[in-house]
């Protein structure tokens, strides 16, 4: 863990955190039933505090609230100078509370005792490789954060919340040309309760079992299925609105100079339809992306484009400089530039807010425009370099090379 903790915690008093499967207090082991029953204060959900024997009671039991993360701090500070244990569901440090709590008091301040996780458990049931399985979660998060993950061929796990997300995953399969595609739904694995039930998306009829559950996918597209892979450059047509887009192969050549790597943040500035920003978080789920556009219809074109693509996180603005005159945003590792380059001011404000080391792409289509490239590339460096796309179209009964509006595309890392 880089960084201090948000939250000051004694060395002396760790905090055991118990992953706890369907299995209940019969799987755990001898180390973590102990970690249980010497703890003054044992937290968890009421699912999870029901699972230990009402023998086991001194400790003082305490279901989380809801919302759990703006109160954790303080229940945390609460019982500062006591014993505490927190209950997980089996690896608690696979989309668990542990992940949270490392963040909050700092890893060395916990004490993990895993059991294994529903991943692990599911994939022991299929015969999966476990290594060589995406898994996502939809816990907190949009169903449609599942769409980068599909491809024809593959085979993903979801973690849910409930039992009625598996009739939507499927409804949300099919409408995506993932019809064909196997779900099961693996529920209360581990323990007395476990049970699998296997349909196919186009068809899923299974009414809802019960809340614990995870959902393989065995991924199989229709065969007119449009192909939308994380790699960019995806199809014009995957994208409503007016037409204002960067097309695919200059789209592909700016996120290539754009170089997304995990966990970065993208300023998309002249958002149009949001295919930059949307690309670039396609490219990594910890991938983030701001898209600043003045238009308030193209706004809303923005984010409908970015849930249809499974990214529907995208912070979507208005005009760059209002919005940075109002807001403190966090420095982007990257910013794209492609509209408003006459603007003035605007290059400006965005240089300076670009961190060290980061990167500036900026796209010209006027004669304007590529002159004020030319200038910043004398001043600040960088690489110049200009695009000529043309695509074959019919012509009459033939057909010939229509060439699209040449690019100037400029692209620079900021050094000190």
């Amino acid at each position: 863990m880089t960084g201090s903790a948000a939250v000051s915690w004694p060395a002396e008093t760790p905090i055991a955190v118990v992953g706890i499967g369907a299995d209940g207090w019969c799987g755990l082991g001898e180390v973590s039933r102990a970690a249980v029953a010497d703890a003054d204060v044992l937290f968890g959900s009421g699912r999870q505090l029901g699972l230990v024997p009402g023998e086991v009671a001194r400790p003082h039991r305490i279901a989380w609230p809801v919302p759990l993360l703006p109160a954790l701090p303080e229940l945390l500070a609460a019982h500062r100078d006591s014993r505490i244990c927190v209950l997980a569901s089996g690896d608690p440090m696979f989309y668990g509370i542990g992940g949270t709590l490392a963040k909050l008091v700092g890893p060395q301040a916990l004490r993990v005792l895993p059991q294994p996780s529903s991943a692990s458990l599911a994939c022991a049931r299929l015969g999966w490789n476990l290594a060589e399985t995406p898994v996502v979660s939809v816990v907190g998060r949009p169903l449609e954060t599942v769409l980068p993950d599909l491809t024809d061929g593959r085979r993903i796990l979801v973690l849910v919340p409930d039992e009625t997300t598996p009739a939507r995953l499927a409804e949300l399969l099919a409408r995506n040309g993932f019809g064909p595609a196997r779900l099961t739904v693996l529920e209360q694995l581990g323990g007395r309760a476990e049970r699998t039930v296997s349909g196919i998306a186009e068809s899923w009829a299974e009414p809802p079992g019960d809340p614990l559950n995870v959902v393989a996918v065995d991924c199989a597209a229709d065969p007119a299925a449009r192909r939308l892979t994380r790699m960019p450059g995806l199809p014009d047509a995957a994208y409503g609105g007016d037409g204002q887009l960067t097309k695919a192969e200059v789209r592909a050549l700016a996120l290539s100079a754009l170089a997304p790597a995990p966990g970065e943040l993208l300023w998309d500035v002249g958002g149009g339809s949001g295919t930059i920003a949307i690309e670039w978080c396609r490219t990594h789920p910890a991938c983030r992306a701001v898209s600043f556009e003045r238009s308030e219809p193209r706004r809303r074109q923005i984010a409908e484009n970015a849930a249809a693509l499974g990214v529907p996180g995208i912070d979507v603005r208005g005009e760059v400089l209002g919005e940075l005159r109002a807001t403190d945003l966090p420095a982007p590792d990257a910013i794209f530039l492609g509209g408003g380059l006459t603007q003035p001011g605007l290059f400006e404000a965005c240089w300076a807010r670009v961190r060290s080391g980061g990167r500036l792409v900026a796209d010209a289509v006027t004669v304007e425009s590529e002159a004020l490239l030319v200038g910043w590339a004398a001043h600040h460096g960088g690489a110049l370099r200009k695009i000529q796309i043309q695509r074959a179209e019919p012509l009459g009964g033939f057909t010939a090379w229509r060439p699209q509006l040449p690019v100037t595309q400029w692209s620079v890392t900021k050094n000190g």
